[in-house]
């Protein structure tokens, strides 16, 4: 499990990334930046949702804070 949020992470800054090479680089004005920034958008929440479904089926435990 850890992988796999580890390799959306990474999907993520990649894309984020993406999106910035394109805002810099582009003069055309076309929707690259804007899609490559809709991808990251719904990666996030992707990630967010199976997160909250991987501890409602036990595959991931919160700990909480130890001091």
């Amino acid at each position: 499990m850890k992988i796999f949020v580890v390799a959306i992470l990474v999907l993520i800054v990649g894309s984020l990334f993406s999106a910035l090479f394109f805002l810099m680089k582009d003069k055309s004005g076309s929707a690259r930046t804007v899609r490559a920034l809709t991808l990251r958008i719904g990666l996030s929440v992707l990630l967010f949702c199976l997160l909250l479904i991987a501890h409602y089926f036990g595959w991931i435990e919160s700990t909480g804070l130890r001091y």
